[in-house]
């Protein structure tokens, strides 16, 4: 493991590293940074970010106080932030809810820790229990099913992007709901990819016989080595993009599919396109700083937007430069 390039995977592990290290209170340096697959150095550099966090009035009780030495980390939490968070009826219920979301997924532990922690949650918030319902989407058992047991499928999905119907086979990686859909992760033999896709497009599933069990398959909780939190389409394509340096908050904006370039003072990234319209508006929101490198057929996207968007405005750009 390494320091994450973006922002929020480089939040995601400071906030995992302060957590168990406010548990235990003091630690080896290197302990601390081999359990977090960092360099001593780099765990230091990461812990600076956090040092003299905390609450308003940002007074000394309310910061917390993180004490890197030679050999071992310490730390000591502000006031505010050791003691037990007190949830607004509002804050309660939106938690209720969510963990009642979590729970109404199938396969869920109704008995675990979630379920008692909501039970006393419920308890406190009064005697009505709140009830969850998520829609389930005709294919959702099988591909959970296929998933689980590392089958591959053979699927007829619906493309919205591009509007038309395709046959496919995949092999589902991980299943999960998000902002009121079930999408399932998984390699497309088409793509020769991972790709995402939303299961309530999936018309027509099937299990490919003697498909289950090859090799070692990640399941629902363990995502493969390389799985990143964006996925892209199944129907889309990437494009190389020349940036101005001045444009390199695109980067942390917008998914991009490989590290990024610099070349001739520029920089260079690679970012998924789910079609050309998506692909016009960004050209035309980074204007004369951004080129498209490859493919070179999208070279001129920008230029032919601009031109259509000026002659509603009654203005022929083909006709002026005659």
């Amino acid at each position: 493991m390494s320091i994450p390039t973006d922002t929020a995977g480089r939040l995601r592990q400071l906030l995992a590293i302060l957590a168990w290290l406010a548990q235990v209170g003091e630690a080896p340096v290197d302990e601390l940074a081999t359990r977090f697959g960092l360099t001593p150095e780099a765990l230091v550099t990461e812990l600076e970010l956090a040092a003299c966090c905390g609450l308003p009035p940002y007074t000394p009780d309310q910061l917390m106080e993180i004490v890197v030495t030679d050999t071992t980390v310490s730390t000591r939490l502000g006031s505010a932030l050791s003691r037990p968070r007190r949830l607004s009826p509002a804050e309660g219920f939106a938690l209720a809810a969510s963990a009642r979301g979590l729970l109404a997924v199938p396969g869920s532990d109704e008995d675990g820790a979630l379920s008692r922690a909501l039970g006393k949650l419920e308890t406190a918030l009064g005697p009505e229990r709140l009830v969850i319902d998520l829609d389930t989407p005709p294919m959702l058992a099988i591909v959970s099913g296929a998933a689980a047991a590392g089958e591959s499928l053979e699927i007829h999905y619906y493309s919205a992007s591009s509007d038309h119907q395709s046959e496919r086979e995949i092999t589902p990686l991980r299943v999960f709901a998000s902002e009121g859909h079930w999408y399932v992760d998984a390699t497309c033999s088409q793509a020769g990819d991972v790709r995402r896709f939303r299961i309530d497009r999936i018309d027509m599933a099937r299990v490919i016989e003697g498909s289950g069990g090859v090799g070692e398959h990640p399941g629902m909780d363990n995502e493969p080595s390389g799985f990143e939190a964006f996925v892209p389409g199944p129907d889309t394509r990437q494009v190389r993009l020349s940036l101005d340096p001045a444009l390199a908050w695109m980067v942390e904006s917008i998914p991009t599919v490989a590290p990024v370039e610099r070349v001739n003072d520029h920089l260079v990234v690679e970012v998924v396109v789910g079609g050309d319209a998506w692909l016009e508006r960004l050209l035309l929101r980074l204007g004369t700083g951004a080129t498209v490198v490859d493919p070179s057929e999208d070279a001129g996207l920008a230029a032919e937007a601009a031109a259509r968007i000026l002659l509603r405005y009654g203005v022929d750009i083909k006709n002026k430069e005659k």
